[in-house]
């Protein structure tokens, strides 16, 4: 069985987003790997109470590296930029923990898994002789600058610099530059991402998306007859998600039997400009605001929902996407980002970027076509089933598997070499 060393600094059961997306690569990746898993503590409770009740407890070594609750909470805090100065002492001292367990483990691959942003890439790459794996990665592909109309300045300027800054930092950053040039496999998370680092280093590269589907037992949801239409939007009201676009492009469908379910909350201003603007467009009653709610109840609202409606223009692979998919729902969204990947001709309908204006009235199109069609929503909800197989976590984990037999066959005797030169004769 090969034995890999993880980097994963947020890991967590039950959980979405970063920590989520840790945990189901590693309890997926255990099933067939011995894993050595440095983390961060906030969530030791939590791992610790459910590793007994898994068939793969044995192939999961769980080491702690714990923060202050100050640091978590800027990590919490997205766009506190101090975090990353405590993240990466974080690092620093992950890979002394790295050293430690390698000098006392045969470890056939390092994997540097999360955080998926590229601008911080660890420093399992100077542990020579091991195969060195990174990603999936994201945070390389820019913020589409004419969905900015209307922004504000402050909010414009943000994105346009943070586009800037995100070319320099993989074009000049140095560790960046260490970690990819080092990387055996790297794995990226969505196609643009991979055409922003093709053009910066010439490496084999593979897509997979760092989320995945769950295999649901319930047959897939039938769209019911009555007028009625309920679409679900799920998300933090950050700009990057464009919820005013989906507000605009209810009241553009002029189908008063179309009701918006909202998930989520935002900053008292961002929450303030969604409402006003319901009421500028005498659309109100339309939209119904759930404000931040549980896993459980968002999920009982997607099957009962018609079509889930994801507006975000500036993502990796968004969670909440794959889990409308795991719930038979069909989608609506943009060709771009994860999201573009993920949902195909099969599960739901996707429109190109262009400008707000543009995408409001094409989006409303696509709304009031399936409102008219029922029998296309209950075939996109039917193919469901088929595309959480193929994009499941056990699926992703035997395509990372793939990759690990792979090169460890074209490297194994050179990684021995190279392993007992860095760490002398206490290599075992």
């Amino acid at each position: 069985m090969i034995s890999v060393l993880i980097n994963a600094y947020a890991c967590s059961p039950d959980m979405g987003s970063e920590p989520g997306m840790g945990w189901n690569w590693c309890v997926n990746l255990a099933k067939y790997c011995d894993l050595h898993i440095i983390t961060e503590g906030e969530f030791r409770d939590k791992i610790e109470a459910t590793l007994p009740n898994l068939p793969q407890r044995r192939n999961m070594h769980f080491y702690y590296n714990p923060v202050s609750d100050k640091i978590r909470q800027m990590c919490w805090n997205q766009g506190d930029y101090r975090f990353y100065y405590f993240y990466k002492k974080w690092q620093k001292e992950t890979y002394k923990i790295a050293l430690d367990i390698v000098k006392n483990n045969k470890i056939d691959i390092l994997h540097q898994l999360n955080m998926i942003g590229f601008r911080e890439p660890g420093y399992l790459w100077k542990i020579k002789g091991i195969p060195f794996f990174w990603g999936p990665i994201g945070g390389l592909e820019q913020f589409p600058l004419s969905y900015l109309k209307g922004a504000g300045v402050k909010m414009s300027l943000f994105f346009r610099i943070k586009n800037i800054i995100s070319g320099l930092q993989l074009k000049f950053g140095i560790r960046v530059n260490k970690a990819l040039k080092r990387a055996t496999c790297l794995i990226v998370s969505t196609k643009g991402s991979l055409a922003s680092v093709k053009k910066h280093i010439k490496k084999e590269m593979v897509v997979i998306p760092e989320t995945g589907t769950y295999l649901k037992e319930s047959s897939f949801k039938k769209a019911p007859d009555d007028s009625e239409f309920h679409v679900i939007w799920v998300g933090k009201f950050d700009f990057r998600k464009q919820l005013l676009l989906s507000v605009k492009t209810l009241f553009l469908t002029h189908n008063k039997n179309i009701v918006l379910d909202v998930f989520g909350r935002g900053t008292e201003i961002q929450e303030q400009e969604a409402k006003e603007l319901c009421k500028a467009l005498k659309i109100p009653e339309q939209i119904i605001w759930h404000g931040n709610q549980p896993h459980k109840v968002v999920f009982e609202a997607m099957r009962k929902a018609q079509l889930f409606f994801f507006t975000s223009v500036n993502e990796a692979t968004s969670t909440v996407v794959m889990e409308a998919v795991s719930h038979n729902l069909p989608v609506l969204c943009f060709d771009a980002c994860g999201q573009g990947g993920v949902v195909n001709e099969k599960v739901g309908l996707k429109i190109p970027l262009s400008e707000p204006e543009e995408s409001a009235e094409k989006f409303a199109d696509k709304l009031n076509y399936l409102y008219e069609n029922k029998d296309v929503l209950n075939k996109f909800s039917e193919n469901c089933k088929q595309r959480q197989r193929e994009l499941s976590w056990d699926n992703k984990a035997k395509q990372m598997l793939d990759l690990y037999h792979k090169y460890l066959v074209n490297n194994e005797k050179e990684c021995y070499l190279q392993v007992k030169s860095f760490f002398g004769s206490k290599y075992r």
